[in-house]
């Protein structure tokens, strides 16, 4: 890890490089020269060039010296900024720090430090002997008897580590492996976020003794003779234990700094920093909003942190699952400080988290354009870009990022699901067993190599990956797996291109599949049906009861807006809407959520915002939410017309507009049944109908089957019996355990699952000019009509 100290001896030998005429500034032309340098791979045009040097000496105004140009505090406030990486450039450049063999010191540490402490001089045994932060003039020791505390507390810390260190207690984990979080764990530096995680024993009697002492420490800071220096004691103390990665004990002192001086920036960043640590970010948000308050409030003083809070404050809200929020505070951020590229890397990660695959991969670009070889922006374009369908040019961005970071387990793991989209499932087991090396419990991994094992026809290899699967984890599906590989055996069938070692079939004619009574759904609905299916468990929408709905309309107060048309609407933006989802699926765990936000965001509001405002009227997005909700068909319905009725043009009657009923009718089928979808959206545009229709009239244009959304029923049927197994039997196409209903084909005898039954496949040894199929939702049913059809023959033998 690099300390404060030798960042800024680092940037002293960068800017003494590039200080030619040696005035003490780098003017326009000594900068340029700096940025080529370091970036020795990109190619910059003089527009780019002067783009960058408009950026830097307008942003760093405060720190230009007339025609010198930048000094050296300004070019490492840069640093500081996240603007570079310093040990990055440094490398680049091919420095080296001189160091003075009698004292063991750096010779421009000492040239350094003394342009940036203040004018209490400091002895230099003192800057030897501790960490390298405190001579920082924003988050130093001010006072002398602070010094004693902070020496003590390094006695009293190598003390216990080597008491650990004896038992084997202390550890470290190297997370090398994963993706950076991206987050500033100092005010202003980001350049050293990948050391090792160190967890200490805090249950033996050896840390019990040092938080005993750590005790007597903080007494000894609040006896202080001042208010200030109180406050200087416990933040030493707090950046001491936090550097030590002591979190909890950390955590301590920076909220007493808080309490002695409230509106300062420093401890409510740093308290947040370490409740972000220890898991907590929903109290980690609160004090970087109460961080950002206090910046805002200290006008100047404070305002070149701003950049990193905004960072901070969005990655705790990541933490919660609010990624629509996190975007608004990384561009924030990036507005702020245009070369933070860590922010720019964030907000195209959060953006690619939402869906926003296009506005993800521009902000991504512009992240590796400032720092060509941040593997983790590599990763997250190559999604992005595959999200896009350029599936080709992500497998190269995939690959970098590997080349950058051979152990990256993201883009190991995601590549290989874009080579088994792709049908190279050779090549995706060869992925997925990277990061088995890396990561040896990955189940995920591990069964999704048993599947591209089975699509490269490997049955034996892909047999005894699952067995390891099951090992790591006893899922269910993971037993229908490898039921499904026994009946393949079982019945030596050839596969048919599947990803699943799919069996041979044949796709018919819709007009072909004819049903057998009303209670056999048909094909076409029960395919939409099970992609709305697919969307209530990918958003837990079936887990939100609907009168939820009602009570946030009923309790939510939306201030009137007006939109281009000139009509009202009660309209929000898309973070604040993020907010209302929060408070329906407050029952998801934050990855969940964030998962289902995406789904609604690329599903629904995409339809609800087609002109790309950000702001959605919130009535109508309650009335497309409420057929999915939990709750009895009829009260979905009824909240879905209190939904419109709540809307400003309805407000206050007992009916609703017949334009407003048709436009939702259609915004549902848009949305839900997309083979309708723009059309029907064009023709609504434009209506002048004045007349009103009551809930009974809603009700029928609701209802009707092939102008309203009445796959509702089917969906409810789905609803309710979509977990229900069938015994031992398995869908003649695809040979897994039937589950849901099970179609069977009254003439030839064979089954069929939902999913095949929808897409129309039939086993090609049953070609038959028409097929008649019986649904049954319960193996309880096909039983009562076996019984039926038995006493019927018995009848007729005599």
């Amino acid at each position: 890890m690099a300390t404060r100290g030798s960042r800024s001896e680092k940037v002293k030998r960068i800017f003494q490089q590039f200080d030619t005429n040696r005035d003490g500034g780098l003017n326009r032309d000594e900068m340029a020269a700096l940025v080529v340098a370091v970036n020795p791979r990109v190619k910059f045009s003089n527009e780019q060039i002067n783009a960058i040097l408009d950026e830097v000496f307008r942003t760093y105004g405060e720190f230009i010296d007339g025609e010198k140009g930048l000094t050296y505090d300004g070019l490492l406030r840069t640093y500081d900024d996240g603007a570079g990486d310093v040990d990055r450039d440094f490398d680049a450049l091919g420095l080296e720090l001189n160091f003075d063999e009698n004292k063991g010191a750096s010779i421009v540490s000492e040239a350094s430090s003394s342009s940036i402490a203040d004018e209490r001089v400091i002895e230099s045994q003192k800057k030897q002997r501790t960490v390298a932060w405190a001579v920082s003039p924003h988050h130093g020791i001010v006072f002398d008897d602070t010094w004693k505390l902070v020496d003590d507390l390094e006695i009293l810390l190598k003390r216990l580590k080597a008491k650990q260190a004896k038992d084997a207690k202390f550890r470290n984990d190297n997370f090398d492996a994963y993706s950076d979080a991206g987050w500033s764990r100092e005010l202003g530096a980001s350049a050293e976020l990948s050391e090792k995680r160190v967890y200490w024993e805090e249950s033996g009697p050896d840390y019990a003794l040092f938080v005993k002492e750590l005790g007597a420490l903080r007494s000894r800071a609040d006896g202080a003779r001042s208010r200030e220096e109180a406050f200087d004691g416990h933040m030493a103390i707090g950046r001491v234990l936090y550097e030590h990665q002591l979190f909890k004990e950390a955590l301590i002192c920076f909220k007493r700094s808080c309490e002695l001086q409230p509106m300062d920036v420093r401890p409510h960043f740093r308290a947040g920093n370490c409740l972000y640590v220890l898991g907590k970010s929903k109290e980690a948000k609160e004090e970087f909003l109460l961080a950002l308050e206090s910046a805002e409030a200290g006008g100047n003083q404070w305002g070149y942190l701003l950049p990193q809070i905004y960072v901070n404050l969005g990655i705790a809200l990541e933490g919660e699952g609010m990624v629509l929020s996190a975007c608004e505070y990384y561009r924030e951020a990036a507005i702020l400080c245009p070369t933070h590229y860590r922010a720019l890397k964030l907000l195209g990660s959060a953006l690619f988290g939402v869906g926003e695959y296009r506005a993800a991969v521009k902000a991504l670009e512009e992240a590796i354009f400032m720092k060509p070889d941040y593997a983790d922006a590599h990763c997250d374009l190559a999604s992005a870009l595959h999200g896009m369908g350029e599936d080709e040019r992500a497998i190269e961005v995939f690959q970098k990022a590997i080349d950058l970071k051979p152990g990256h387990v993201d883009a190991l793991y995601n590549l290989g699901g874009l080579y088994m989209d792709l049908g190279r499932f050779q090549r995706a087991s060869e992925m997925y067993t990277r990061v088995l090396a890396v990561w040896p419990n990955h189940w995920r991994a591990q069964l999704n190599k048993a599947v591209s094992l089975l699509g490269a026809g490997e049955t034996e290899e892909a047999k005894k990956a699952l067995k390891e699967a099951l090992k790591m984890t006893n899922r269910v599906e993971l037993h229908d797996a490898i039921y499904h590989l026994k009946q393949l055996q079982k019945k030596k069938v050839k596969t048919n291109g599947g990803t699943n070692g799919e069996a041979a079939f044949v796709i018919m004619d819709p007009s072909k599949f004819k049903t057998l009574g009303e209670k056999t759904t048909l094909r076409q609905d029960l395919g939409n049906a099970l992609q709305i299916r697919a969307f209530q468990r990918l958003t837990r929408l079936n887990r939100c009861e609907v009168d939820l709905l009602k009570k946030e309309m009923n309790e939510t107060d939306v201030p009137v807006s007006y939109s281009g048309s000139g009509g009202p609407q009660k309209s929000i933006r898309k973070p604040n809407l993020e907010e209302v989802l929060r408070k329906l699926l407050n029952f998801l765990k934050p990855e969940t959520f964030q998962g289902a936000v995406k789904a609604i965001n690329e599903k629904i509001l995409s339809v609800l915002d087609e002109t790309g405002s950000g702001r959605v009227d919130l009535g109508m997005f309650y009335a497309v939410l409420a057929p999915l909700c939990s709750g009895p068909p009829d009260k979905r319905k009824r909240i879905a017309f209190d939904a419109l009725l709540w809307r400003p043009v309805n407000e206050g009657g007992s009916h609703i507009r017949k334009v407003d009923a048709v436009q939702y009718i259609k915004l549902l089928r848009a949305i839900f049944i997309p083979s309708h979808g723009a059309s029907e959206m064009l023709e609504v545009h434009g209506e002048t109908d004045t007349s009103m229709v009551s809930f009974n009239e809603f009700l029928i244009m609701f209802n009707d089957p092939d102008w309203g959304f009445g796959i509702l029923s089917t969906l409810l049927k789905l609803e309710t019996g979509d977990r229900n197994r069938h015994e031992r039997h398995v869908c003649s196409v695809c040979r897994y355990p039937i589950i849901g209903s099970r179609f069977k084909e009254v003439k030839s005898h064979f089954s069929l699952c939902n999913q095949c039954y929808s897409e129309g496949k039939v086993p090609p040894n049953f070609k038959q000019d028409e097929y008649k199929f019986k649904e049954y939702g319960k193996e309880a049913e096909a039983m009562k009509d076996k019984c039926l059809c038995f006493n019927l023959q018995s009848r007729k033998d005599p």
